[in-house]
């Protein structure tokens, strides 16, 4: 019953995001057009560097360092810091970009590194220390900022100089490609448009997502800069810049698209990587939130926010006890505990999925797209196993790299012309227990329809259809990539 409580509670917190996305809708509007655009003369430009963090990333390298050579911003006050790690063909593609673009006029270095102590965090470091922008402007390999990027962005950062940095909302480049790639591109437009807006116009703590955002260095500096002792550095600085009394922004105007893991085996390591790193996150500063004098709501959001990803070893732990408490029960379970439990459940089951229609109504991109929301259900709950796994790791202590999620570039994924897959992730073994859990889960749906529980039997198909979903795909590409 704890566990359905827990559920239940993170559940009803979609439906306060909700709330306070309309509620504060109409502020966010004002803030946008309040915000006057950037003088046209460049000596009045604040000077602005904007880091390309590379890893081994040949598929994209070129499209995001050309996306942003052509952002509409004076080169006299515009620095373009490659940080490449790369020990691949990537290096050869930079130096070409790189000479081209010195030859147009542009201002571009390229930062090289003798080892990768830090991984992302480590490169930010350093790039920081040598760049001559008192604003940060920082793109992963796979996104494609739009020209009038800076322009927009560098507006709140001058009206506001006790903010640290603004956040622009995700956009998608491949999102029609396949089932996956529309579930994810639902489930992203649900956290920036619903959650990161409510966040940002409620005073509550909201999170740099690690691209497509502004930085004020001065913010960064005095947070303690970039530091790698967790996955997700990003929202690890977020939250110490605004304990140590910065504010965070966000402007859903601002659309940068990014390219979507393709694969379920690149999207799990994605997911495995957030979940690990948000909950280290957690256990690292939010006993520094609990002594803030930040307001109680605040404080609670700032929990929830933290540990979301503990929901899903409270899914693996329900799908596996189900059955036990119907055998141990004698196939009789009390209807009022059956109700009781029922309607929390679908609480918690509906406020993500209220959450991710509101998203869809808010951006105006149709209902069509909500076609694929059972698919982002089932992924939801497919990758609940491997989660379990990461939030385990980090409230052990359990140390692990920084695994960078391949991208596609567009290309054709053959294996015979394509290098997408020498970036694959391979985890041909661990599909396996995802497949068991399914089974299990198919098992319990068949006993409880026959004790006549017809209620959980919903639950227990999204639990099967996700694990086996997961599971399969996740192994098939384990196959392949060993082929």
């Amino acid at each position: 019953m704890l566990c359905v409580l827990t559920l239940f509670v993170y559940g009803v917190n979609c439906y306060y995001m909700v709330w306070r996305f309309w509620k504060t809708r109409r502020h966010a509007s004002i803030f946008g057009k309040q915000l006057q655009a950037v003088d046209s003369d460049p000596a009045s430009l604040p000077y602005v560097t904007t880091q390309i963090p590379l890893y081994n990333e040949a598929n994209v390298a070129e499209r995001v360092i050309r996306a942003v050579a052509a952002m509409d911003y004076p080169a006299s006050r515009h620095e373009i810091q490659i940080l490449d790690d790369s020990t691949d063909e990537t290096r050869q593609i930079v130096d070409t970009i790189a000479a081209s673009l010195c030859l147009e006029g542009k201002n571009v270095q390229v930062l090289r590194r003798r080892n990768r102590q830090g991984y992302k965090a480590g490169a930010l470091v350093e790039g920081l220390q040598c760049c001559k922008g008192k604003l940060v402007a920082i793109f992963d390999g796979d996104f494609v900022p739009p020209r009038d990027y800076l322009k927009r962005m560098v507006p709140p950062l001058l009206a506001d100089g006790r903010m640290a940095f603004v956040q622009a909302r995700w956009g998608h480049l491949n999102a029609g490609h396949s089932i996956l790639t529309q579930a994810q591109s639902i489930g992203i437009d649900g956290h920036f448009m619903i959650e990161q807006s409510a966040r940002a116009y409620s005073n509550f703590f909201m999170n740099f997502n690690g691209t497509a955002g502004l930085w004020r260095k001065a913010a960064i500096e005095d947070a303690g800069g970039w530091q790698a002792d967790t996955l997700t550095e990003d929202m690890d600085l977020s939250y110490r810049c605004q304990l140590v009394g910065w504010r965070a922004g966000f402007l859903a105007d601002v659309v940068v698209p990014a390219e979507l893991p393709q694969s379920y085996t690149a999207f799990k390591s994605q997911q495995f990587r957030w979940a690990k790193g948000s909950i280290q996150t957690a256990l690292k500063l939010y006993p520094r939130v609990l002594r803030s004098q930040a307001s109680l709501m605040a404080k609670i959001q700032a929990f929830l926010h933290l540990t979301h990803y503990g929901i899903h070893p409270i899914m693996v732990f329900l799908s596996v006890l189900t059955l036990p408490v119907l055998l141990t029960l004698n196939m009789q379970i009390p209807w009022q505990l059956m109700v009781i439990c029922m309607l929390c459940i679908l609480m918690a089951v509906c406020g993500p999925n209220a959450l991710y229609i509101s998203s869809q109504v808010a951006t105006r991109t149709g209902f069509k797209k909500l076609l694929f929301l059972p698919a982002l259900m089932c992924v939801g709950v497919g990758i609940a196993l491997s989660n379990t796994r990461a939030v385990f790791e980090a409230i052990f202590n359990v140390k692990s790299g920084f695994v960078r999620t391949p991208k596609c570039g567009g290309s054709d994924r053959s294996k015979t012309n394509n290098p997408y897959y020498a970036y694959r992730v391979n985890a041909p073994v661990f599909p396996i227990f995802e497949i068991i859990l399914g089974l299990y889960c198919t098992v319990s749906l068949i006993v409880y329809i026959e004790a006549k529980h017809y209620m959980v039997g919903p639950f227990l198909l999204i639990y099967a259809c996700g694990f086996l979903w997961v599971g399969f795909f996740s192994f098939k590409e384990g196959l392949e990539s060993g082929q």
